[in-house]
């Protein structure tokens, strides 16, 4: 019985030595950050043993620990968008805790986002080959689950640009309106002269029922176009035209009632990413006079109701101007260059003898009669410096450099501060009746301070305004009740540069020089020509110190000016912003063939020269002008 006994015993005693080391490694795994080898071993610990607390407690501590450590960077990667390194760590979390809810929810969030990337993308692929519906219905599909879904908010952001874009344009009239055409006309009908234009191009022509009956027309144009004869009519009888669709054209008086109930209005939103909204609300308003405007400096919107012409005009105005300012990169180098140079020679001997009475008690100048009366040497104590005597023999050269280099990047006519120093605390103290005694305190900057404002030209020249001060504690100063105060030195120096792109500008001189000599001397003694040396100490002390500022301006970004044609276009007329201009294109003169010689008849029959095509007449047509003013029309 007892050789079994041993045996338990030795097999229970073997059982916990293998689980103190099973332990034991697990402890050294994580320190070495082998956290799911070691978390495995402390597991089995704790399973081998369940009646050690230690065990389940460290294991749950460090898996816990751990976890969110996997967690946090999981999470990490998933926000960043990279969805394949994000879940290995969720997996990993897993596998140590196979009921992690935030881990099992950041897989199925990844799974999604995969599904969503993938509907993304066939939905990308139907939109290029022109499916814009079946695209659409993808991508609204995907944004049903994830509306913060970034790529299918951006391919349907695209659909709608380009349904926009495929949109019918507004209707035009044909190519017809380019034939050219000769009109005589004098004092003619103005409708009239209309209906020979319609004829002639076969235009519609419809007149509002407010158009004038007995309005006429003086017009002698030759091989002009029909469109350019058509608008000058318009002009020239305050009337307006509408087109309705490619071959019909309306007709109305140019009126504030008629515009309003004929003139199509566009609603326009604009986005403006670095310019002013308030001061582009203020060009607009300004240069086209639209009164339909609104903006939100919030959002950096700025929306405009307006006729598609004015519409056109304010989409270059503000593309002009929505421009990203200048940046410049300032690289500082500041250098203080302190020299010091101290001399002490001689021979420093005391400079204060005293002679006082012991007295009662031991107080200094009071005896009494006894104390007289038995006076001895104890009653009178000479009092010198100590040491008595010093041979000062002492030189010192100093040499100090203070640098500071540092960078800053400030955007165009911002200003810039740097300071490389300390904090001075400055206590003030306030007396007021009924009240009492308080104190402040304030904070004074000694040290470096540097205030840049840079401007970029166009050119990359940059101006920089600078302020350069530095100062420094040379004086402590306790006022009567105890108040530290402070004397500062400054030096300061303001300039405005103008530098290019890269260049080095070095600013000097300010210098500050300090001599002091001291000499203590023996009275009479230290006066004598040459032994008097021996009587006296020198002291020569010079400090000088000199400030150098140099400053690199380096341009990261200046302003992209707009291409020619968005700096200078048409604007219209006075009362019709946008409109096409009131003139005629340029003719081109072509260059006249001269006709060849006709060679001398021969004999046999001579051809018949061609005859002159009749020319078309319009029925109701006035015929030619010659000697009275009938009005005609000859297209040709």
């Amino acid at each position: 019985m007892s050789r079994v006994a041993a045996a338990v015993a030795a097999a229970f005693l073997f059982a916990a030595c293998a689980t103190d080391n099973a332990f034991l490694r697990g402890k050294a795994m994580i320190e070495q950050g082998r956290y799911e080898e070691g978390l495995q071993q402390i597991e089995q610990a704790a399973r081998t043993d369940p009646e050690n607390p230690e065990y389940r407690a460290y294991y749950v501590r460090t898996r816990e620990s751990y976890v969110s450590t996997l967690l946090a960077e999981a999470e990490k990667q998933h926000l960043a968008g990279r969805v394949d390194e994000a879940a290995p760590f969720y997996q990993r979390v897993l596998a140590l805790d196979t009921r992690n809810e935030r881990a099992l929810a950041g897989l199925a969030t990844i799974d999604a986002d995969r599904r969503h990337r993938q509907a993304t993308g066939e939905a990308q692929k139907l939109a290029d080959d022109g499916k814009l519906n079946e695209a659409e219905a993808k991508v609204r599909a995907v944004l049903a689950e994830n509306p913060a879904q970034r790529e299918a908010k951006a391919l349907a952001r695209t659909i709608d640009e380009r349904r926009l874009k495929d949109a019918p344009p507004p209707a035009v009239l044909k190519s017809a309106l380019d034939k050219p055409v000769t009109l005589e006309f004098r004092e003619a009908p103005l409708k009239s002269v209309f209906e020979v234009l319609s004829r002639t191009s076969g235009i519609n022509i419809v007149f509002d029922r407010e158009v004038r009956a007995d309005l006429r027309a003086t017009i002698y144009v030759r091989d002009t176009r029909i469109e350019d004869v058509l608008r000058f009519l318009l002009v020239t009888n305050q009337l307006q035209q509408k087109v309705m669709n490619s071959n019909t054209i309306l007709v109305y008086p140019n009126a504030p009632a008629k515009v309003r109930d004929y003139q199509d209005l566009v609603v326009k939103s604009f986005y403006l990413g670095n310019a002013d909204v308030k001061a582009a609300a203020n060009l607009v308003r300004t240069v086209l006079r639209t009164r339909d405007l609104f903006f939100d400096e919030r959002l950096g919107l700025l929306v405009m109701r307006d006729t598609a012409e004015t519409v056109r005009l304010a989409e270059k105005l503000l593309a002009a101007q929505d421009l990203a300012d200048p940046e410049v990169m300032l690289e500082v180098e500041v250098l203080e260059v302190t020299r010091t140079r101290l001399q002490e020679l001689g021979a420093r001997f005391p400079s204060v003898l005293a002679y006082s009475l012991v007295g009662a008690a031991g107080v200094a100048g009071q005896l009494t009669l006894a104390e007289w009366l038995a006076r001895s040497a104890g009653l009178v104590r000479l009092t010198v410096s100590d040491p008595f005597f010093v041979l000062n023999l002492k030189q010192q050269n100093g040499d100090l450099n203070l640098l500071a280099n540092p960078r800053i990047r400030v955007r165009n006519r911002d200003k810039a501060k740097i300071h490389v120093g300390d904090k001075v605390p400055v206590i003030t103290t306030t007396v007021a009746a009924n009240v009492g005694i308080s104190e402040s305190v304030a904070y004074l900057d000694v040290g470096l301070r540097l205030d840049v404002e840079p401007s970029v030209h166009l050119n990359d020249d940059i101006a920089i305004k600078i302020g350069l001060e530095v100062s420094s504690i040379t004086q402590e100063i306790r006022s009567t009740n105890g108040t530290l105060v402070y004397r500062i030195g400054t030096r300061n120096a303001a300039t405005t540069l103008r530098l290019k792109n890269g260049e080095t500008q070095v600013l000097a001189g300010l210098i500050q020089k300090e001599d002091r000599n001291t000499h203590d001397k023996v009275p009479g003694l230290g006066e004598l020509p040459t032994i008097g040396r021996l009587f006296s100490s020198n002291r020569d002390q010079t400090t000088k110190t000199e400030v150098l500022l140099l400053i690199t301006p380096y341009v990261m970004r200046n302003v992209e000016r707009p291409p020619a044609p968005m700096l200078e276009f048409a604007g219209g007329t006075e009362g019709a912003t946008g409109a096409a201009p009131v003139a005629l294109p340029a003719v081109v003169q072509q260059p006249v063939t001269p006709a060849a010689k006709p060679a001398a008849p021969g004999p046999g029959p001579q051809p018949t020269p061609p005859a002159t095509p009749p020319q078309p007449t319009f029925p109701g047509t006035p015929q030619p002008f010659k000697p009275a003013p009938v009005p005609s029309a000859t297209p040709q």
